[in-house]
């Protein structure tokens, strides 16, 4: 596994949303794929909308500037969710575990104190696992709206290595 990632953090652009709307996930991930930037930008949506990108979005570019993620950090009442994905072509190489924890770490850079969380589908186990290696748990489980219609979800919550086990 990769745990040294050469990424860095960066503002999401409209160039980097509108990439991101080209990429492909295959079955049975592609329930992740977003609509073309003309739907999109249709109204005001996600990282469409310069308000919201700049708020709550990140990308994340290799040593090369090249695009490889983006992060949503949408605040919550003492709770920073997590909302990312990673380019199509990079899942599945090992590099997810690490990928999580930079997105941990800048959650903490910017809300420091405040709960991290993130919700994903329950049937998505790759993700889960991965959420699990960079030290999330399961806390909760329900159905929820989204784009493909209702859907089971788990909240997940990170728990820093010093609180693991307490009680």
């Amino acid at each position: 596994m990769n745990n040294r990632l050469k990424w860095r953090i960066r503002p999401l652009t409209e160039q980097d949303g509108m990439e991101i709307c080209t990429w492909s996930y295959p079955a049975p991930y592609d329930v992740y794929n977003w609509p073309s930037w003309d739907q999109l930008s249709a109204g005001p949506n996600e990282f469409a909308d310069s308000d919201i990108r700049n708020q709550q979005y990140a990308a994340l570019e290799n040593e090369e500037g090249t695009l490889c993620g983006f992060v949503q950090f949408f605040p919550l009442t003492d709770v920073i969710r997590l909302g990312l994905g990673l380019r199509p072509d990079l899942c599945g190489r090992g590099t997810g575990e690490a990928f999580v924890q930079l997105l941990i770490t800048e959650a903490q850079k910017r809300r420091p104190g405040q709960e991290i969380d993130l919700e994903v589908l329950v049937r998505n186990e790759r993700a889960i696992k991965t959420y699990i290696r960079a030290g999330f748990e399961i806390t909760d489980t329900y159905e929820r709206m989204t784009p493909s219609g209702m859907a089971s979800m788990h909240c997940m919550v990170y728990q820093p290595a010093e609180e693991v086990g307490q009680v």
